[in-house]
């Protein structure tokens, strides 16, 4: 009889060792992929008079990125900032330990690959009625009886449903981690990008500050000037026009300023009465080098493609799920135990019982549902193997568009320069003219009005250009892969040698 037990258990063990459905393989990326229909440049050209913001950058195909990509723009106030996001953000803390989580929900998932063994012990006081013949075989009509028993339950996988289930639980673990990773990647993206916008909208206000200043230098002129007769009326109100209409531009660029700086506490985790330090503008640097990485690499770079990914891993576990369900199923038990009369007797020969069964489960009929489901199975997993396959394109769409924008940025920055350039030269002679009188105020304001929409223009360039480099590397997929951005050890992702 053993040997018999002991058979059947190998033959459910062999059994157990393959798994139905399909294995999972990671899609290749199309063999002709590529970010644009010409070649990469191999640098993005600079302009001479726009300072850190107009450098020329080297774009280096096939080079890794950095964990810590953001201390290439050289600010070290921003490295501290993005430090104390990483640190404190509520957010990103709460998404690491649900990712915790996830990962013991792996592990509950794996249990029925093992036995599953409980023991009870049950002391009792028993009388027995004298209708009844005596129980114990002392024939006491009061007795004690303690009973002690272990009982001993295991499944084997024989179709490898059980451990399609613990895939399908690993992978959706391995989703969650992936969106925390591009959760963290939004998180240092937005940080950045916040920061370079204030430091963009206090350099306007700036500007602004400036040509109220001059407007109002040449309305005390005007003034005098009507006072003296020289001029009409109607120019000096038209020259209050125009300093309200520039008086009237710093409200919004105030309000744009606070809510960057709301924004950025918290991102930080701080509240917003929390003094955060202000990075002027010309404190970045453009990073000299930027990666460009191969198509390929984007499959494993990315966090929303790795996230695609799990998800179509666990579609795949999903159907050997799926067909496991409808076939054989075999439970084993066995309750050795022993009862007794009295404590002194227990592991006593002769006390002990134990029974050892099996059962085989298959199911035959329940309205088509089992059928059904796998079918249901099959088309999550055709569902989520097409949104991989957009989510590659749209990766790939992402990281073209911020090349372009590299370039374009650059030209729009060499022409915002030039024209703000052209402004200043044009804002001096009108003012030398009108102090000699050659031209009317209304010239002079028009000319004001030029030059500080061309200074602005320019000052938004130079901050789009570092929004660029920025934009690069977060599509590039962030460097997470030199980080730790789960504040934990990650498992490792072979859930077949897990369990």
């Amino acid at each position: 009889m053993r040997q018999s037990l002991l058979l059947g258990c190998a033959a459910a063990l062999a059994l157990s060792g393959c798994a139905i459905g399909p294995d999972f393989h990671r899609p290749a990326v199309p063999g002709n992929a590529g970010y644009q229909s010409t070649a990469l440049p191999g640098s993005v050209h600079g302009t001479s008079n726009s300072g850190a913001a107009g450098a020329a950058q080297t774009l280096t195909v096939g080079a890794d990125l950095s964990g810590e990509w953001w201390k290439a723009l050289g600010a070290p106030q921003l490295d501290a900032l993005v430090a104390r996001a990483l640190q404190n953000n509520p957010s990103l803390k709460s998404a690491q330990a649900s990712l915790k989580a996830a990962y013991e929900q792996t592990k509950v998932a794996g249990a029925p690959l093992l036995p599953s063994i409980s023991a009870s012990f049950n002391p009792t006081r028993n009388k027995t009625s004298k209708a009844l013949s005596p129980v114990p075989g002392n024939n006491e009509m009061l007795y004690n009886l303690h009973t002690l028993q272990l009982n001993i339950s295991y499944q084997p996988d024989l179709w490898g449903g059980l451990r399609r289930q613990v895939e399908n639980q690993a992978a959706q673990a391995e989703m969650q981690r992936f969106q925390l990773i591009a959760t963290t990647n939004t998180l240092v993206n937005t940080l950045i990008v916040t920061l370079i916008t204030q430091s963009s909208v206090n350099a306007q206000i700036e500007a602004t500050k400036d040509i109220i200043a001059t407007q109002q230098k040449l309305l005390d002129v005007m003034e005098k000037q009507y006072r003296l007769g020289d001029i009409a009326e109607a120019q000096v109100l038209a020259q209050k026009a125009a300093l309200a209409q520039a008086q009237a531009t710093l409200p919004p660029l105030h309000l744009q300023a606070e809510q960057a700086h709301d924004q950025i506490a918290a991102l930080v985790g701080v509240t917003p009465n929390e003094m955060l330090p202000e990075i002027p503008l010309e404190t970045y640097r453009l990073p000299a080098t930027l990666p460009v990485s191969l198509p390929s690499a984007l499959l494993s770079q990315r966090p929303d493609i790795r996230a695609a990914e799990s998800q179509m891993h666990s579609a795949s576990a999903q159907v050997g799920v799926a067909i496991a369900n409808r076939l054989p199923n075999v439970q084993l038990s066995a309750t050795p135990g022993q009862a007794i009369n009295a404590m002194s007797q227990f592991f006593t020969p002769g006390y002990g019982n134990w029974s050892i069964g099996a059962m085989v489960a298959q199911p035959i009929f329940q309205g088509f549902e089992l059928m059904h489901l796998e079918r249901q199975a099959r088309d999550n997993l055709l569902a989520a193997t097409e949104q991989y396959k957009n989510t590659v394109l749209t990766s790939m769409q992402n990281v073209a568009d911020t090349l372009h924008a590299l370039q374009d940025d650059s030209d729009a920055l060499t022409i915002s320069a030039a024209n703000e350039d052209a402004a200043v030269r044009s804002l001096r002679i009108s003012q030398s003219q009108m102090s000699y009188g050659d031209i009317s105020p209304i010239l002079l304001q028009a000319a004001v009005q030029i030059e500080l929409e061309a200074r602005l223009n320019l000052i938004q360039a130079k901050a789009t250009r570092f929004t660029d480099s920025v934009a690069l590397f977060q599509a590039l997929g962030g460097g997470w892969w030199h980080r730790n951005d789960t504040a934990m050890k990650v498992p490792s992702t072979d859930w077949h040698a897990a369990f």
